[in-house]
């Protein structure tokens, strides 16, 4: 498509709608500032557009919003993981001083229950609450102070029921929902179940519960239509089903709810919860008011999604040379009260239970169960991180019981192109595993620490702990990990795109939100290496443009990135024609860089803006990869558009009295495809590798009988700068895919998926213990002689 019409979506800054347009704009699309000679184009070093401005503490954000009439809103949350509601009193808080609206259950004029995938959510829990801190009311009033007063104002009669917390229960408990307690069950066969081994070794894991702990708490904006319709602003992470959720619930057409992206403070699946966009158009539609919500911290942790928890059983055969056999598991995962995205969840985590290895035969059960426990959803690494670390734990037991070294053993079983996962589907895309291993096994050990006072901080405790030098042990271990990227089973990945060139300025209009993975920058190099022009503009999102799906799987830079290139050469098409049919020549021998034409011979040249002549050029195209299909009844299937590898070599130092751990290094090699830009990249493995920390030594939201302990950062310790190791990207692999645009790969989920296993094999290493447990307690890091009173 082309020609000097406009196309959907906002073509400039002035072009942005809503009462918002002017701040929202300024969070997101000013042309990057054009230094001399910037480093432009794919494979360049570009700096994010909104760098400085974050950095600065400038950049606004959803919490920043504001409009005139504003009104705030607060939200009463169930204080039981579980009761019954015998009655809901909203008098007293609606007759307060200050107070425009309070709405329950009763109020929701469309769907009462919600759910990207399932909906099982109610918007307000009406007669059942089924996790802590489920929504029950919300209020809308002149003050944030008044708001939350009248929430608490609101008066509840519960008949507190007996949770159901352990996963193990939940076959046997009653329901807790109308749909069952379990969500999804995948048996996988592959092989011969006869099959057995020489050496048999078994092992059960457990795998706590991250929170994806955002810097900035979930918030939001939502302002009535003349229409009847509303608009919200908030940091949305797939719009347009935002918006259908919300149309939905509101009963209103999907045209009357316009969903805007704000500055998103970092996602990592937290932002794919509707519980703050749901509460807000209600009383913004309530009201005929602009209604404004900012989440507390507490609330933030009881709202959104959580990394599912996870018991895992194995059992591993091998030959006496340590080649693996057979490998049999179960692989229960704890959804909380709701189903969300723990179906992909449960499928990612039964494809990948045998890791990146080859396995003749493989039996695996696969269940999830609902709870009432916090809810799980979709976190970085779903499903992947956690068998990850239990398959890694295997073959760390399976190296010692036959005396071979953990690298040399995992080297043997390593998967390549051409090999068949165990569910069917053949690894068609580059997987340069063993080459991946090679790199960080070989690659130089760091230094031992001097037992020197001046350098007591680097023992593990810091400078303050008790510790003693001589109880420290170092370890080396060793993880490697598997992803995949886009959606699975089925999925329909798409997106849609549109570039415009006018003047000496290009603009990209797609809906792909820019969560901090560099998507807005990628758009700009494409524009840049495609049309030579370097003022690339990237419009705001918003749902008024085509869908381009959820930011999650490294969707954006393959699918999303693959329509903007298309877009891109499209204009690029229609701008070098008329040149080229001028000059007798075909288009193939014209090049633009810089914002210049030439031919091949030098005969041609011209500046864009020359060729243009005052005319705006534009196209709009579409980028689908192939499609995939569900796992069957055997858990057998295509289900994966495609794959990404990672190998982590661990050094850890463990004070094996205290069971204090400190990872001194990480080194890191990756499969990455080709590198669009190479400090987007190391900084993307290198924040996988620190979330991957916290997942192995200090994350894990903890509860009891389903209660929250502490929804804090004082009760859930994020890792610090202090707590970062040395990481050492030793290598980035850069077999294209070709089936990927530009033969990328995502980069940002495998190290998460394959750090926390690397840790725990390296405390292995170091103390001999068994380190079965993710958040790794100091219990488990305590030496065997030491545990054993030697």
């Amino acid at each position: 498509m082309g020609g000097n019409a406009g196309a959907g979506g906002s073509g400039g800054p002035d072009d942005v709608t809503g009462v918002l347009g002017a701040l929202v704009t300024s969070s997101v699309t000013a042309p990057a500032p054009a230094p001399d000679g910037p480093p432009q184009g794919i494979g360049a070093s570009v700096q994010p557009v909104d760098a400085a401005a974050k950095t600065q503490g400038t950049f606004p954000y959803a919490a920043d919003l504001w409009a005139e009439g504003l009104l705030w809103a607060a939200v009463l949350r169930s204080p039981h993981p579980h009761a019954r509601i015998v009655s809901i009193d909203t008098a007293t808080a609606a007759a307060m001083p200050g107070v425009h609206a309070v709405v329950t259950h009763a109020d929701v004029p469309g769907d009462a229950a919600h759910g990207r995938r399932v909906a099982d959510r109610p918007v307000f829990a009406s007669d059942v609450v089924r996790h802590h801190g489920e929504p029950i009311a919300a209020v809308a009033a002149d003050h944030p102070d008044t708001a939350r007063l009248a929430a608490a104002a609101i008066a509840v009669e519960y008949e507190v029921l007996e949770p159901v917390t352990d996963p193990e229960l939940a076959f046997s408990a009653e329901p807790l929902h109308p749909d069952g307690n379990l969500i999804r069950h995948i048996p996988l066969r592959f092989g011969d179940p006869e099959a057995t081994g020489e050496v048999v070794v078994e092992g059960l894991y457990r795998i706590g519960r991250q929170d994806p702990a955002p810097i900035g708490a979930e918030a939001g904006l939502a302002v009535p239509r003349p229409d009847g319709g509303v608009e919200i602003y908030c940091a949305s992470t797939d719009p347009h089903t935002d918006r259908d959720l919300a149309a939905a619930c509101f009963a209103l057409e999907p045209e009357r709810v316009k969903i805007v992206v704000t500055g998103v403070p970092g996602a990592m699946g937290d932002r794919e919860d509707s519980g703050v966009q749901l509460p807000l158009g209600l009383l913004a539609l309530r009201t005929g008011h602009p209604v404004k919500l900012a989440a507390t911290r507490e609330e933030s942790f009881l709202s959104h999604a959580h990394r599912h928890p996870t018991l895992l059983r194995y059992r591993h055969h091998a030959d006496a040379e340590g080649k693996l056999v057979k490998v049999e598991a179960q692989i229960l995962m704890d959804a909380g009260a709701y189903a969300d995205s723990s179906s992909d969840a449960l499928a990612a985590a039964v494809a990948f239970a045998c890791g990146p290895y080859v396995v003749p035969h493989a039996f695996v059960e696969g269940w999830a169960v609902r709870t009432n426990n916090p809810p799980s959803g979709h976190v970085r690494g779903e499903g992947a991180l956690q068998v990850c670390a239990a398959y890694e734990g295997q073959m760390d037991k399976l190296a010692a019981r036959l005396g071979i070294d953990p690298a040399e053993l995992r080297m043997r079983n390593i998967m390549a192109t051409g090999d068949i996962l165990p569910t069917g589907q053949t690894v068609t895309c580059p997987a340069p595993v063993a080459e991946l291993l090679a790199a960080v096994r070989d690659y130089p050990l760091p230094a031992l620490p001097k037992d020197d006072p001046e350098e007591e901080w680097l023992l593990p405790g810091g400078l303050e702990g008790a510790g003693e030098p001589g109880a420290v042990r170092r370890g080396v271990g060793y993880g490697v990990g598997m992803v995949h990227m886009l959606g699975a089973e089925g999925a329909d990945e798409v997106s849609t795109a549109t570039v415009k060139v006018s003047g000496s300025v290009a603009t990209v209009i797609c809906a792909a939100v820019e969560t901090g993975q560099g998507f807005s920058t990628l758009a700009r190099q494409i524009v840049q290496e495609v049309l030579g022009i370097t003022d690339v503009y990237v419009a705001p999102v918003d749902t008024d443009q085509p869908p381009c799906g959820p930011a999650a799987h490294g969707r954006h830079t393959w699918v999303s990135g693959g329509a903007v290139e298309r877009a891109a050469r499209m204009v690029r098409t229609q701008l070098l024609q008329p040149l080229a049919a001028q000059f007798g020549m075909s288009t193939e021998l014209l090049t633009i860089a810089d914002g210049k034409i030439t031919s091949y011979d030098g005969v041609l040249s011209t500046t864009v803006a020359e060729a243009l002549d005052g005319k705006e050029l534009w196209a709009t195209a579409q980028c689908r990869p192939h499609p995939t299909e569900p796992l069957d009844e055997t858990g057998q299937g295509d289900a994966f558009v495609g794959i990404a590898f990672c190998a982590v070599r661990a050094v850890v130092d463990v004070d094996v009295e205290l069971g204090s751990v400190r990872v001194v290094e990480m080194a890191v090699a990756q499969d990455v495809g080709r590198v669009l830009n190479p400090a987007q990249a190391h900084a993307r493995i290198e924040a996988g590798i620190t979330q991957g920390l916290g997942a192995a030594l200090t994350e894990n939201l903890r509860t009891s009988s389903g209660q929250v302990r502490r929804p804090d950062f004082s009760g859930y310790a994020l890792p610090t700068s202090l707590d970062a190791p040395d990481i050492r990207i030793v290598k980035l692999v850069e077999e294209r895919d070709v089936v990927a645009p530009f033969g990328a790969k995502a980069i940002s989920a495998v190290p998460v998926v394959t750090s926390p296993a690397a840790i725990a094999s390296a405390v292995r290493a170091a103390t001999g213990r068994p380190v079965n447990r993710l958040p790794i307690r100091p219990q488990a890091a305590v030496a065997v002689a030491v545990a054993q009173g030697g």
